[in-house]
Order: C-alpha cells, then sequence, then structure tokens
C-alpha cells in the first residue's frame, strides 16, 4: 500500500459526510416505517405486517440514498468552487505530458458493428490530429468476436480505417482465440502483452466516444495527481432516435449530473469505476488489480463479471485513489435502443452486481467500496424487494377482505370497539414518499435555469414538458422493470446461470411476437392480479392499479417506445431534446460521415460487408489481408488436417452456404486452405462464380 497516499485530506471529510448521509437515511426511514406499521390493521403485530413493515422501511433506505445523493448533487454544482474536486487545478495550471508518456485507448469488442466501432475510433483519432497530440497516444482494438463474418469483417474495416487515417502503426487490432474472462481478461491480455510501452489506458466500450481534448486533459490530471489510479467520467448519453432511448438520453443529461455530483460529494476519493470511459494508471492496475475466480460454481462463483466495481475497490486497497470527474464534458456513449435490449443488458449485470455479496466482506476494502458492492446488489435486489412488499400487501388485503373483522376486546364489554381511521398519517407518508422520488427532478429543473441550460433542451417550456413526459413514461415502465429484475435476482440466487450474449446497438424496433414472447407472462399476471383484487378487495385495486395498468400495457408500451420514428416525432416538438442535438459534437459530424462513406461504398464485387468469410474467400485483399494477420504456418494432427480437408472439399463442391460457423471458422484459422479456397473459386466459370459465390463482375 502507498503509505505517503493513505493520509490525504479528503478521506476525514468523507468519513464525516458518510456519517451525515447515514443519519440522514436511518431516521426517516425509521419514521417511516413506524408510521407504516399503525396504518396496518394489526399494528404491526402479526408475522405478515411485520414483514411489510421491514421491507418497508429497506426500500424506504434505498429511495432515500438516491434522493440525497441529487441533493447533495444540486448544491455541489450550485457552488461556484468545489475544493475536492479531482479537475480543479488549485491555482495551477495542469501538468504537461512528459516525454516518455504513452496512453493506450483500448475498445474491447465482442460480434459489435465494425463499421460503427471504426467509425468511432476515426472521430477519436481525427479529434487528437486536429490537436497534435495523436503521437502520445495508440488504440487497440481487443476483439473478442466468435462469429467468422464479424471477424473478416473486422480485420478489413481496420485495415481499410488505418490507411484512410494513415495510422499503421498507432491503431492496432488483435483477436483472442479464447475468450477467457470476457471483457476483463481481455483487458488482462493487453496488459500482459504490451502494457509495459504505456503509462495510462483509456478503457472505452464499443460505442464510446471521447473528445480529444478530454482525452488530454484526462492525462493531464494523472499527471498532476500522482496518487490516482483510475479517473473515471461521467459520460453522456447521446446517439439513438428511438423513443426510449431519447427519454433515457434526456434523463441523463438532465439529472445525471446532479447524481455524479452527488456521488463525488459523498465518496470524493473512494468513488466507483464503470468499466469505460476511464483512465487507469497501468503499472498498478497490472500489480494490483488482477481478478482471481471466486469459489464455487456460477452465477455466484467462478469468473467474476461485474469487475469494474471490484477493480477501483483493489486500486483503492493498493493505496491509489479513484475519483470520479464529474464536470468533465466531453464524454459519450450509447444507451440500449428498445426495452428488450435494456432488460437483456440487465440480466447480465444483475448477475455480475450479486457476485458483489461475495466480497463486501473481503480483507482489506475501503468502507466506501463495501457501502458501493451494496449498491451495486442493491440496484437489482430492491427490484425482488419491491415485488415482495406488493406481495405481502396483497395478501394483506386479502386477508383482511376474507377474515371476518373482531372488534370485541377480550374482557366483558357491552359494546364494540369500532376501528378509527385517521387519514393524516397516511397522507404524510404518501406526501414524504412522492418528495423523495420527484423533487430531484425540481431540483433538475432549477439547476438548469440558475445555470442558464435550459435552450440546451430545447427551452423553458420543452424542458418542463420533457420532465414531465419522462416521469410518466418511467412510472409506466417501472413495474415492467420490477419483474423482469425481480426475476433475473431469483434465478441467480437460485444458482441459474445467465448468458452473457452480444448487445444491439441499432436502432431496430421490437416485433409484435418478441414483445409477446417477453411480456406475455407480465400481461398475464397483471390480468389475474387485477380481476382478484377488484372482487376480493376493491379499495386495494384502485391502489395498486398504475402497476396493474402498466403490466397489461406492457406489450404495446414496448413496441411503440421502440420506434426511431416515434422518436423523432417527439423531438420535432422539442420533447427530450439534449444539449448533443441541439448542438452535435464534432466528433459526431465525423462519425455520421463516416457511416456515409461505408453505406456508399460499392466495392467488393457485390458482397455484403457483413458476409465476412465470403469476402474473405473471394476478394483478393481481403485474403491477404486474413492470412497475413495469421499465426505462422504450425503443424497440425493428421485427423486436424483430415477434418480441414474434408471441410474444403465441402465448400469447394457446394460453396458457403454449406459450411456452419463452426466450419467457417475452423478453415479461417488456416492460412494455407484459405489461399487454396481463393485460387480454385477464381477459376471456376463466370456463371457459377456468381452463382455459388455471389460475385458480380460488372
Amino acid at each position: 500500500m502507498k503509505r505517503e497516499f493513505l493520509n490525504e485530506p479528503w478521506r476525514k471529510i468523507a468519513s464525516r459526510r458518510r456519517l451525515l448521509l447515514l443519519i440522514l437515511v436511518l431516521t426517516p426511514a425509521l419514521v417511516a416505517a413506524s408510521v407504516m406499521g399503525s396504518l396496518l390493521p394489526h399494528r404491526g403485530t402479526t408475522y405478515l405486517e411485520a414483514s411489510i413493515i421491514f421491507v418497508y422501511c429497506v426500500l424506504f433506505i434505498w429511495i432515500s440514498l438516491g434522493f440525497w445523493t441529487a441533493l447533495a448533487g444540486f448544491w455541489t454544482l450550485l457552488k461556484k468552487d468545489d475544493r475536492f474536486a479531482v479537475t480543479r487545478s488549485r491555482g495551477e495550471l495542469d501538468a504537461p505530458i512528459r516525454a516518455h508518456v504513452k496512453t493506450a485507448i483500448l475498445f474491447p469488442v465482442c460480434n459489435e458493428d465494425p463499421e460503427r466501432i471504426m467509425a468511432g475510433i476515426q472521430a477519436v483519432w481525427r479529434s487528437l490530429v486536429r490537436l497534435g497530440a495523436a503521437d502520445r497516444f495508440d488504440i487497440h482494438i481487443l476483439s473478442d468476436s466468435n462469429d467468422p463474418d464479424r471477424w473478416v469483417q473486422e480485420e478489413a474495416a481496420w485495415n481499410r480505417l488505418c490507411e484512410d487515417l494513415g495510422a499503421h502503426g498507432h491503431i492496432f487490432y488483435r483477436r483472442r482465440r479464447i475468450n477467457l474472462k470476457r471483457k476483463s481478461g481481455n483487458v488482462a491480455d493487453f496488459c500482459r502483452r504490451h502494457g509495459a510501452h504505456y503509462t495510462y489506458m483509456i478503457v472505452f466500450d464499443a460505442d464510446s466516444v471521447m473528445s480529444g481534448e478530454t482525452l488530454i486533459r484526462m492525462v493531464r490530471i494523472m499527471e498532476r495527481r500522482r496518487n490516482v489510479g483510475i479517473l473515471q467520467t461521467a459520460p453522456a448519453c447521446t446517439g439513438r432516435e428511438t423513443l426510449i432511448a431519447r427519454a433515457q438520453q434526456f434523463a441523463n443529461r438532465a439529472y445525471g449530473p446532479m447524481y455524479a455530483a452527488g456521488l463525488h460529494h459523498w465518496f470524493l476519493g473512494d468513488a466507483q469505476f464503470w468499466g469505460h470511459n476511464a483512465i487507469i494508471r497501468v503499472k498498478p492496475f497490472i500489480k494490483h488489480c488482477a481478478l482471481s475466480r471466486l469459489p464455487g460454481k456460477p452465477p455466484l462463483g467462478g469468473d467474476i463479471l461485474s469487475h469494474d466495481f471490484v477493480e477501483s475497490a483493489l486500486m483503492r486497497r493498493a493505496g491509489y485513489s479513484v475519483w470520479l470527474a464529474y464536470d468533465l464534458e466531453g464524454s459519450y456513449e450509447e444507451v440500449p435502443p428498445n426495452l428488450l435490449t435494456e432488460l437483456k443488458r440487465d440480466r447480465r449485470w444483475c448477475q455480475g452486481n450479486l457476485q458483489h455479496l461475495r466480497l463486501v466482506f473481503t480483507r482489506g476494502i475501503f468502507p466506501g467500496h463495501r457501502a458501493l458492492f451494496l449498491n451495486g446488489v442493491m440496484a437489482y435486489g430492491s427490484a425482488l424487494l419491491w415485488f415482495l412488499f406488493l406481495a405481502l400487501a396483497t395478501a394483506e388485503a386479502i386477508s383482511e377482505a376474507l377474515i371476518q373483522p373482531d372488534y370485541f376486546t377480550p374482557a366483558k364489554s357491552l359494546f364494540p370497539v369500532w376501528p378509527v381511521w385517521d387519514p393524516m398519517p397516511a397522507l404524510t407518508l404518501l406526501a414524504a414518499t412522492g418528495v423523495i422520488l420527484f423533487l430531484p427532478k425540481v431540483c433538475a429543473l432549477l439547476l438548469a435555469l440558475i445555470k442558464g441550460r435550459r435552450k440546451q433542451f430545447g427551452g423553458f417550456f420543452a424542458l418542463c414538458g420533457s420532465i414531465l413526459t419522462e416521469v410518466i413514461l418511467s412510472t409506466l415502465l417501472a413495474p415492467v422493470r420490477m419483474l423482469f429484475h425481480s426475476k433475473y435476482v431469483f434465478l441467480t440466487l437460485m444458482g441459474m446461470g445467465i448468458g452473457w450474449g452480444t448487445q444491439q446497438r441499432d436502432d431496430e424496433g421490437t416485433r409484435f411476437w418478441d414483445a409477446l414472447r417477453f411480456h406475455g407472462g407480465g400481461t398475464l399476471l397483471g390480468l389475474v392480479w387485477g380481476v382478484t383484487m377488484f372482487q376480493i378487495n376493491r379499495v386495494f385495486f384502485w391502489w395498486s392499479s398504475p402497476l396493474v395498468i402498466s403490466l397489461l400495457l406492457s406489450i404495446p408500451v414496448s413496441m411503440l417506445t421502440s420506434r426511431a420514428e416515434l422518436g423523432r416525432f417527439f423531438r420535432a416538438m422539442r420533447i427530450f431534446k439534449t444539449p448533443e442535438e441541439v448542438r452535435l459534437p464534432r466528433e459526431y459530424e465525423d462519425i455520421d460521415r463516416y457511416m456515409q462513406s461505408i453505406a456508399e461504398d460499392r466495392s467488393g464485387f457485390g458482397i455484403p460487408a457483413d458476409e465476412g468469410f465470403l469476402r474473405a474467400a473471394v476478394i483478393p485483399g481481403v485474403n491477404t489481408l486474413h492470412r497475413t494477420l495469421l499465426r505462422g504456418p504450425r503443424t497440425l494432427a493428421p485427423e486436424i488436417e483430415e477434418r480441414r480437408d474434408a471441410i474444403l472439399e465441402k465448400a469447394l463442391n457446394n460453396g458457403p452456404q454449406a459450411l456452419c460457423k463452426k466450419e467457417k471458422k475452423e478453415l479461417l484459422y488456416d492460412a494455407q486452405r484459405m489461399r487454396r479456397l481463393h485460387e480454385h473459386i477464381w477459376e471456376l466459370p463466370q456463371d457459377e462464380l456468381e452463382k455459388r459465390w455471389k460475385v458480380r463482375l460488372d
């Protein structure tokens, strides 16, 4: 541990702030739980009611954490100066970058759209070139793609990008054969191979974009603050056009800065790492942040999936601080384009976050990061608690409706004791919950007005309309998300593993049958729940009707919110307008131009770009490039030689459609047979060349 970094002034301040946060959260929660107990028919004396009170108390703590984080962020952003902001220079200029310092920008990818990835990379590179700082950076594309067509497409797209930019020697491509430990394993493999050549590495997601100014500023902050191990930015969400994506982009830009500033206020140098759009000091990362496997079987054992929180905790344990640069602009990412894609992503994140239960009491972890582990667990565990709370409340409502009440006390009395209903405690509790949920949105509106940012959201009335529409939409989707997250948590705790597939990153809408398959069970549950409560307890039915309506409408809402045309309609009305839509960042202008040039490219003998294997077999340049990037000649076992010869013969006789993905991949690993396949194809007559191999020579 770096002893010289242990007694920094921010540590005592952070401890005091977190103690204050604990008081601010626990005190109202205990009061609210007491009020809730007084509202129940038996005043919490039954096991069922005691369970309701306990779950409600935990949930009140959870929503209170978000409330006080938002208010802390509101106060932080209102202040003229934050003395603990990592971007603050304390009257000094940012440190110049030392001559020997070089930074790697990592793009881990897995079966993503290569053209969109290269478009983002060229935008980042052009931004660095404009500033004259490109020689300080290298870009590494780290592929885990197992789709043979994507593999070849990535190689060709990388080569074209390097030729267009003249960046061979600065932009590198490598594909792993074995996808060990997913993204974290990919980054670790880079560190083993090339980490010694770089002082810092900036980790991106496949859809991440950052301006050159931001990249250089991050390096200079790390140069000035040698005790910082990880510097995390707060990415702005942009680039999508579907309705749900635009709503999330607006929420990110309107509320996100406030919550990011609040997280900074409470955690300071014990901040979290989100796995992308962050700069890392390479040497301590290699030395201290290697991830071992958790004991036991997946899903709670095995490889650590949500590696980012763990890596930040290990970096902090080593004595280096981790900071959130909440006020650093020029960092961007994209959101899922529809609800189904979002829920598929959440399924992976849920399993990874629940693994943190195994790490909360790891030796040497600082209290702030233990709290972040629990926060990650509750991000999805709270959904199961909400579902449990509703189930318990429903059981209580059914019990009260079916069991005949007894108004006579055990002692002999001539008169019954009638229940007296006082509405004030219930109204007070409802009002307090409303304040906790919606006051942060009012604060975000005030902050935009005070800071003069209303024009960035389309103007005052557009901003108010966007907030109101976002509240309605998020309220409508909240029960659907709760139901799915509850299912994910339950399955994970029951030991049922969850897949880790490729993310959808285009604006393709949700089809009816997909929506029915995903939301049919929730719709049926809402229908049964609503009809049952309407028959048994009419009062409770009206209280729970918003949840029932949300579940009943989940199929059409999921489909409608996935439509890009509906998102563009709202954009025309200036609803969900964001600063990036009012003024498009130059990096995204470069992305649009690059994607347009790709769309207009008619080269390649008429073979679509996503037919990677076919292009590697047919197009001379692609075939040569692919064979060049393979390992040198290898001695193969006789059975492997025989199997590959059979696959080659199958392709020669029947064309590429006769091969499965596994067979295509095996041929792609063999440079000699890919050369023979290519030579044979071009010996075919023109009509057979076009029929079997889809080649157009005109």
